[in-house]
């Protein structure tokens, strides 16, 4: 759980992996990738059956941009409505402008990573704030 400075702003991200991009081959034809999420980095890997799976790449995303987007007042803001744009820097591997934007009642950024310590690769992600309830927080 994320408490991103609000005083009833408690939430969740949700990361969905939408898609991989010109992914490097790790079997003999292709690949079977997932993606194991840690507090500001990703790692993307190859499933194998019979032997450890390869490592396809890292990413880090700066997520403050992303929080201090949920903090400002979205209350009244119309839908589609871009809160901020993030670029392209040394504290993320975003490969693009991002926009986070306000729709339908919820913050959330699409964004595609380049992957490094990899010959070749981007994933695209949809980060979503998720609120909970303050009664679930002890």
């Amino acid at each position: 759980m994320v408490n991103p400075g609000m005083s009833n702003a408690i939430g969740a991200i949700r990361i969905r992996m939408k898609r991989g991009i010109n992914l490097a081959v790790r079997d003999s034809k292709t690949s079977d990738p997932y993606i194991i999420v840690a507090l500001g980095e990703q790692f993307v890997y190859d499933y194998d059956t019979f032997s450890p799976d390869d490592v396809m790449g890292e990413a880090e995303i700066d997520l403050r941009p992303f929080l201090n987007a949920v903090k400002s007042n979205v209350e009244g803001i119309p839908n589609g409505t871009i809160i901020t744009q993030v670029t392209p820097n040394r504290l993320n591997s975003i490969s693009e402008d991002s926009s986070i934007v306000f729709n339908d009642g919820e913050v959330t950024q699409n964004m595609f990573l380049r992957l490094h310590n990899v010959e070749c690769g981007e994933v695209e992600l949809e980060l979503k704030w998720i609120d909970l309830p303050t009664s679930r927080v002890a």
